[in-house]
């Protein structure tokens, strides 16, 4: 695939089902925008900013409805995501993806305060995706060299929850995730 066809499919997938919620005050396509805006903003690399924009695309890639941690479902969208993303992206972009929902749980280990701080969505996912990791899990989490990446992500991921808040568009990301594929 061309590097427009991939962006293409890529943007199709947020119109097409971006608009959805997803337990939060934010559309999908806003908390993808609001995520990789934080990175931006914490002059993260640009891979990172990436990785933050695709984060939740495997929310994207399915028809199970808006409501499906409510019905205690995990769709394991992480895995998904960075499953249909490792054609186009390298480690540097998919491994903070796919790790994302596991850096929650590490810093659910690592910080009573960061539990303290979720929303009540990101503590029903977490209850699904099965709970706080124990110090095992965390430190074989930690042996993964996107492991950091993947902890800022998911700090940024926790921030992009801002109903009305201000972002670049969409294609306003075109070049960086251009100049970011294989």
């Amino acid at each position: 695939m061309s590097s427009d066809e991939v962006v293409k499919l890529i943007f199709d997938c947020f119109h097409r089902n971006g608009g959805r919620q997803y337990g939060e005050s934010v559309t999908e396509l806003e908390h993808a925008l609001q995520t990789a805006t934080f990175a931006m903003k914490f002059n993260d690399t640009d891979s990172v900013v990436v990785a933050s924009l695709l984060h939740d695309f495997g929310h994207l890639q399915h028809d199970a409805g808006e409501d499906v941690a409510l019905r205690g479902i995990d769709m394991c969208h992480e895995n998904l995501g960075a499953i249909k993303l490792k054609s186009f992206f390298g480690p540097e972009i998919v491994e903070p993806i796919r790790l994302h929902v596991a850096a929650k749980r590490y810093l659910c280990n690592k910080s009573k305060s960061y539990i303290d701080g979720l929303s009540s969505a990101s503590l029903l996912s977490l209850k699904i995706q099965g709970g706080p990791m124990s110090d095992l899990e965390a430190a074989k989490f930690e042996e993964n060299p996107y492991h950091q990446s993947a902890v800022r992500l998911r700090k940024y991921d926790d921030m992009g929850k801002v109903p009305g808040m201000q972002t670049p568009t969409l294609g306003e990301f075109k070049s960086l995730i251009i100049d970011a594929l294989l």
